[in-house]
């Protein structure tokens, strides 16, 4: 059994931005469009052929949503805010997870859409990196989640079948991607959130990561030895 984690929202808590927002643009809901925009334009990148990256959807979201107010706001201050999705806390019982995860000799690999240099200064501040036999970045092969190529990635660079990866997420599309690219998943309902009715389901479904490392722990009863994990896809 692989893990795979997601990052942003799944791991690392995103509400710690929500004040930033709120004292840019006087919403209590701010974060949440601005992130919301942000997949809608980095998805129809994938969809359209012309790649976007994680980075450049989250400046270009940022100014859409300031243009939408009328407020005049330029690329250094969508740079400025951007900036801060390296410096995340984690969710309180994420580290505790992770290790428990570490110590039954799980394989463990985080992958993202954001780009490489991005996801491993997030899980440095974090104080997550160590829990990690690798670190990819659907980036390096410009298909972001959900294509099947970005879980596929995962198997490739492990040596691994796709049945063996485990996805772990926070969002309902990442789920959905990774259970239609033929990987098991499991489903983190923060904030009330739902996995979506269409398709094959997750398998897991709980409030929190400390929720599903148990699942996961039970479906894998024995240590095992942990794959070699090569080096992350550039």
């Amino acid at each position: 059994m692989i893990i795979a984690l997601d990052i942003n929202e799944t791991l690392l808590d995103l509400s710690a931005l929500d004040e930033p927002f709120r004292e840019v643009f006087g919403s209590d809901s701010a974060r949440r469009a601005w992130f919301t925009q942000m997949l809608q334009l980095s998805f129809v990148g994938g969809l359209t052929g012309a790649y976007v990256s994680f980075t450049e959807a989250q400046e270009a979201a940022f100014l859409m949503l300031a243009s939408r107010q009328g407020l005049d706001l330029t690329f250094a201050d969508a740079d400025a805010m951007v900036d801060r999705m390296t410096r995340l806390p984690s969710h309180p019982e994420v580290p505790a997870a992770l290790r428990r995860l570490k110590q039954a000799g799980t394989t463990i690999v985080a992958l993202a859409n954001s780009t490489q240099q991005v996801v491993e200064a997030q899980l440095d501040f974090a104080g997550l990196r160590q829990y990690f036999d690798a670190v990819y970045s659907a980036d390096s092969i410009r298909q972001l989640k959900p294509a099947p190529a970005a879980y596929a990635m995962v198997a490739k660079n492990l040596g691994a079948s796709m049945a063996d990866i485990w996805l772990v997420a926070a969002h309902s599309w990442d789920v959905s991607g990774a259970l239609a690219a033929g990987c098991s998943a499991a489903f983190v309902a923060r904030s009330g959130e739902v996995p979506s009715p269409l398709g094959p389901q997750p398998a897991i479904v709980a409030t929190d990561l400390d929720e599903v490392v148990r699942e996961l722990l039970i479906r894998t009863p024995t240590t095992e030895a942990p794959f070699g994990h090569g080096s992350p896809a550039r």
